[in-house]
């Protein structure tokens, strides 16, 4: 444990020193420019002193991005639209709902696929397919498309979700729904199982480390599609709209901020579906091999 303790401290450190190096190679040389276009002398020193307190910097440093968090997670109220929590909470909200229903879509499209070979040949090709397309491209024509019927809000985003976290839970559960044991099987139509016995006691059992794994991935991609689908959206909140208006008035430090929020919150999502994993492989006697 406290070999692990030290391995993060010392990348932390590690990423912290390059991220002030990058900060003072980009911000002087945005600094030295700003200084030359004025046609005003300066030295080394002045650029190194100047670099981290540049505004709207290039590569905000890591004491600004820390400054800004404070301001819009401490210093505002939650229920404040300049809060990151509350963008956050906007944000996962769309998240979770997305990632149930597009786990779900993915279980149940596995199940068909692995029961009927004329749906494995004709349906798998365009799951495959549906992750070619750009969400960049569908997630506006989603949120506009459904606007124009007075369907707005959390459920144009977790569509998205949905589209992004059903692909992993498909492909893992068709791997998971056939990967349990034949002479298990065998031996279970030796006893009159029925087809329903054996999906229940036999091959679902066998597809439940499958599943854990890619609703890891699931979620992850789930919080994505939502922070994309709220592009769009503009001021209607998210992290997504906060990375968005940070960008159009030149608001880096805002949009690490939300950045450095999205990925502790897609952290926390993954770890809790780990937790759930955990304790399944405790129920089956397997946490040992966990």
């Amino acid at each position: 444990m406290k070999q692990k303790l030290f391995s993060f401290v010392s990348l932390l450190l590690i990423v912290i020193a390059i991220w002030y190096l990058a900060a003072l190679l980009m911000n002087g040389n945005q600094l030295i420019n700003n200084l030359e276009r004025k046609k005003q002398d300066w030295t080394y020193v002045q650029v190194i002193k100047g670099a981290y307190d540049v505004k709207r910097p290039m590569l905000p440093a890591p004491h600004q991005v820390g400054q800004e968090l404070i301001k819009s997670i401490i210093d505002r109220p939650v229920t404040s639209k300049r809060s990151l929590i509350y963008h956050a909470q906007i944000t996962l909200n769309s998240t979770l709902l997305g990632f149930v229903f597009g786990s779900l879509l993915g279980i149940l499209i596995a199940v068909g696929i692995v029961h009927n070979k004329t749906l494995e040949s004709s349906l798998m090709p365009w799951v495959i397919a549906s992750q070619t397309i750009p969400i960049l491209a569908i997630a506006p024509m989603i949120v506009v498309v459904l606007g124009a019927i007075n369907i707005t809000g959390v459920i144009p985003k977790a569509i998205i979700s949905m589209y992004l976290s059903f692909f992993p839970v498909t492909i893992a559960m068709v791997k998971g729904l056939r990967s349990s044991d034949k002479l298990h099987e065998e031996l279970m139509h030796t006893y009159s199982a029925t087809a329903k016995d054996i999906f229940w006691k036999l091959r679902w059992y066998s597809a439940q480390p499958y599943l854990f794994a890619s609703l890891k991935v699931a979620i992850a991609a789930a919080l994505v599609g939502a922070i994309v689908a709220e592009l769009p959206t503009g001021a209607q909140g998210g992290l997504g709209a906060r990375l968005l208006s940070g960008s159009y008035y030149g608001q880096t430090e805002q949009i690490w901020s939300a950045l450095i929020v999205a990925a502790t919150l897609g952290s926390i999502l993954v770890w809790l579906v780990g937790i759930a994993e955990r304790v399944l492989l405790r129920r089956r006697g397997e946490l040992d091999h966990a």
